[in-house]
Formats: C-alpha cells, sequence, structure tokens
C-alpha cells in the first residue's frame, strides 16, 4: 500500500500519489498517459483525474503497479481497476494487469480461445491475485503457459497450480529445475498449434522466445518493443543479458514472419500494418547491426 508519508515531492495536488517505492517500470504511464509522467527515474501523477474515463485509468494503474506505489489520499476503494483486467488489447488478446514486482513490472497476456481451437493461452505471469484468478476462470481459465524468458515468469508456479496447466519454456532458462512441463531444446521454430507459433530468439537471455499469434500478434518479452520517442520498433542493447549479436541475429530472423502487433512484456505496445511493421523491424535490424 502507497505511504502518503512517502509520497513524492513531483505529484501535483490532490488525491492520487505516487510515493518513493516506485520502481519506474512504465506502467501507470501506459496505462493512464493523462495522470502519470516521467519526472527522471520515477513516476508522479502530473494530473489529477478530471472525468470518469480518467478516473478509471488511474485506478487501473493503481491496480496494475507491481510495487503498490500510487495510492489516494483518503484511501478509495480501486474495485473499479480491479474489475478491469484482463483488460481488452486486440481481438482475443488480453492484458492481464496485476504486474508483478518480482519481472520488474512486465506485462503478461491471456489470449481466449475455445477449448476446441486449442483453450485459453497465458503469455508470461503477472502477479498471482484472487480476483485476477477469478475473473480468469469466468472467461475459461488457462489452459497453457507460455514463458517468454526467466525474467517474466513472476508467479508462473501459483497460476499453473491454480489451473493445473503445463508450462512452455526454454531449456537454457533453467526450465527443468523450475518444474517446467515442456521443455523447449535448440533454436528452430515450433507450431504450438493451428494458430500459435513459437520462435526462439536467444539474445536478451540465451533462452528467450517470442510467440506469433494468427500472424497477426507478436508477443516480444524483453526482445521488441515500441519506441514512442523515436515512433519504430526498438531493442534494449542496455539490458541484454547475454548477446547483442545474438539479438541481432534473432531479430533479423523475424523478418520471415507477418504481424500488426508487438505486444512486449517490457516496452510500449506498437500498432500498424503488416507492411509498416517490417519497415519498422528492417530500420530496427539496421540500428542494432551498427550498435
Amino acid at each position: 500500500m502507497a505511504q502518503i508519508e512517502e509520497r513524492l515531492s513531483q505529484n501535483v495536488a490532490g488525491e492520487f500519489f505516487v510515493d518513493a517505492s516506485c520502481i519506474d517500470c512504465d506502467a501507470c504511464r501506459q496505462i493512464a498517459p493523462a495522470s502519470f509522467r516521467d519526472h527522471g527515474g520515477k513516476s508522479s501523477v502530473n494530473h489529477q483525474p478530471q472525468n470518469p474515463g480518467e478516473l478509471h485509468r488511474a485506478y487501473m494503474a493503481l491496480v496494475a503497479c507491481p510495487t503498490a506505489s500510487i495510492g489516494t489520499v483518503s484511501r478509495r476503494s480501486a474495485r473499479s481497476g480491479v474489475e478491469a483486467f484482463p483488460a481488452h488489447v486486440v481481438d482475443d488478446v488480453y492484458y492481464c494487469g496485476f504486474n508483478s514486482e518480482a519481472s520488474f513490472g512486465a506485462w503478461s497476456y491471456l489470449i481466449v480461445r475455445p477449448k476446441e481451437q486449442g483453450g485459453n493461452v497465458l503469455v508470461d505471469s503477472p502477479r498471482f491475485n484472487n480476483p485476477l484468478a477469478k475473473r480468469i476462470e469466468q472467461m475459461g481459465g488457462v489452459d497453457l503457459m507460455l514463458l517468454s524468458h526467466r525474467d517474466d515468469i513472476a508467479d508462473h508456479a501459483k497460476f499453473a497450480a491454480h489451473f493445473r496447466c503445463p508450462r512452455v519454456l526454454h531449456e537454457a532458462e533453467n526450465a527443468a529445475a523450475r518444474g517446467i512441463e515442456r521443455v523447449i531444446t535448440g533454436t528452430v521454430p515450433l507450431r504450438i498449434d493451428r494458430d500459435l507459433e513459437l520462435i526462439p530468439t536467444p539474445g536478451h537471455t540465451r533462452g528467450h522466445q517470442v510467440f506469433l499469434y494468427r500472424n497477426k500478434v507478436l508477443f516480444t518479452g524483453d526482445h521488441l518493443a515500441w519506441s514512442p520517442e523515436r515512433e519504430t520498433l526498438t531493442a534494449f542493447r542496455d539490458v541484454c543479458w547475454y548477446s547483442w549479436p545474438d539479438q541481432t541475429r534473432s531479430m533479423e530472423k523475424l523478418l520471415a514472419y507477418q504481424f500488426e502487433w508487438v505486444l512486449p512484456g517490457h516496452g510500449r505496445i506498437g500498432h500498424a500494418s503488416a507492411e509498416e511493421m517490417h519497415a519498422h523491424l528492417e530500420r530496427c535490424v539496421e540500428r542494432m547491426k551498427r550498435q
């Protein structure tokens, strides 16, 4: 729970505030950009919500915050924010909210599909929370968990136990020791089912992998994201834990695929036509080769 006595001085006066426990994960600024800003190393409130829409997004940001760094002076109920998740992104894909400090606030996603099409898929793991688990149950539960890499798995074991679903992770991410049911080896792409393809993308970590859904949505973990500053796709060399040359080659491999949406664990969501995304990715690869 956010502490009023730790309220950052950069917050504007009013009901909502961010305290000193903020880790600058960027979640609140993505969810409620009208209310939160980056003031350099942390987030703060730069505009108090003024209408129902802004208020709703602020409560969603409060709930999603991985460190519970967002609070209200009068300790208002955040029920509307809790009930907003999973939140719709595109088609049958939802953002889970409830980001976890264990994954530095990484985003996770839920694909909702009929059982005959493979059932629901949880992509990476949010913070385990009973209201979220109950809502996912109402949406059909979880039939499979796809884990991009070790950084963003958070409460995967709790979700797997709760929903009794198998998990998929590469062997290079210490999968066996984590009790993973389906361990991926090598770097050859793997068809999960008719709609989903697993593409190994070593670089950020040795066993990193991304997931392509219906040749439209690419779940990218920490491999690839949208840069609002550059208005194009980007990768993050300063948080490449394994090999930048390998990550560059992995990025180049993605040029063979078609997608319109980039849904990352860290970084901003990107959306453009398949042709535009391909051009953005080509430019990203060229920049990476020069770095």
